[in-house]
């Protein structure tokens, strides 16, 4: 008998435009990730609202055999034979962990002939949302402790951080560690840990949140900590409060541009008012005509031409003298 993985390789799989058109999508409505994966644009659901509900055929969690039917298997198989009857059936699974996948459990994409293919692909990567999610949720985990050693403005009490760090991967000696050491540029010694990706609470607002303003409102909301000067909860949105409070209306931004500087400083107006509805008031073109030698010995006349042309293309702005 062949194994998953070889039933897997061996089917000849359509392309993702023609699943998508199949569930009745239009071409603006998803995006492709390669020849066989795709996301679903929440624009579908307005276009759809009037159309009558369907079924939903629930599958619960259950403990699988020890040939490994469990609740992908099943729900995988249920679909099939739906579709075999004549239904029209849509197959929804959650995302695998790279955690179980590595671990006794093994991959999370059905097996045999009940499985979802390209296996591989959902199995290990997929869209790479998971990683997104895990960089998020370490993203605030940064920001917590970068605010813990610059001044604590938030009086957060460093034995009751809840907020952990996120990997997804089974890694038990992450599961309790002790961060912050090295002196004091890695900020202050506190205990901590890693919960799996999957099991993080980005993950459970992402599933729950019906678009991208609602996911932001429940983000800003998670609870990070809690003050020592009366268990004051300090949430997510606290923390970037400060961030925008340092900046300051008066922030000045350093934007660097691609490596065809000369057109990319001469294109940054035009870009940054008709993209961003930004208008460069002063600009500073600074060219520093480094190891002449090496960049086809460029003259200093037309070194300062070229500064002069940038500088015509940062309208309003004011050049500085180039140095070699």
């Amino acid at each position: 008998m062949k194994s998953s993985l070889e039933i897997a390789q061996e089917a000849e799989l359509l392309p993702i435009e023609t699943i998508a058109e199949r569930s009745g999508l239009t071409p603006d409505e998803f995006e492709p990730y390669g020849r066989f994966k795709a996301k679903v644009s929440l624009d579908v659901l307005e276009r759809m609202k009037d159309v009558p509900d369907a079924k939903i055929v629930c599958v619960a969690g259950m403990t699988p055999t020890k040939a490994g039917e469990g609740k992908t298997t099943t729900a995988v198989g249920l679909t099939q034979g739906l579709g075999h009857i004549g239904k029209d059936p849509v197959l929804c699974l959650r995302e695998p962990s790279l955690g179980p996948v590595f671990g006794i459990k093994g991959g999370a994409a059905g097996g045999g002939m009940t499985q979802v293919v390209p296996m591989e692909d959902l199995n290990l990567h997929f869209t790479g949302d998971i990683h997104a999610i895990g960089a998020a949720n370490n993203l605030l985990a940064a920001l917590l402790d970068a605010s813990i050693l610059h001044g604590n403005p938030h009086k957060i009490d460093a034995l009751r951080v809840d907020w952990k760090r996120a990997l997804d991967m089974n890694d038990r000696a992450l599961r309790a560690i002790t961060l912050g050491q090295g002196g004091r540029a890695n900020g202050y010694p506190r205990e901590s840990g890693f919960d799996i990706t999957a099991a993080s609470e980005v993950m459970a607002i992402l599933a729950v949140a019906r678009d991208l303003q609602d996911l932001r409102r429940r983000l800003g909301a998670i609870t990070v900590a809690h003050s020592f000067d009366g268990g004051k909860p300090v949430t997510a949105e606290d923390l970037g409060d400060r961030v925008r409070d340092l900046l300051g209306p008066d922030a000045t931004l350093v934007e660097e541009v691609a490596i065809l500087s000369v057109t990319s400083a001469e294109a940054l107006p035009a870009a940054s008012r008709d993209r961003l509805g930004l208008r460069p008031g002063e600009a500073n073109v600074l060219l520093r005509v480094v190891l002449r030698d090496l960049h086809g010995a460029l003259p200093r006349q037309r070194a300062n031409a070229l500064r002069d042309r940038l500088w015509t293309g940062l309208m309003g702005g004011r050049a500085c003298e180039t140095t070699a």
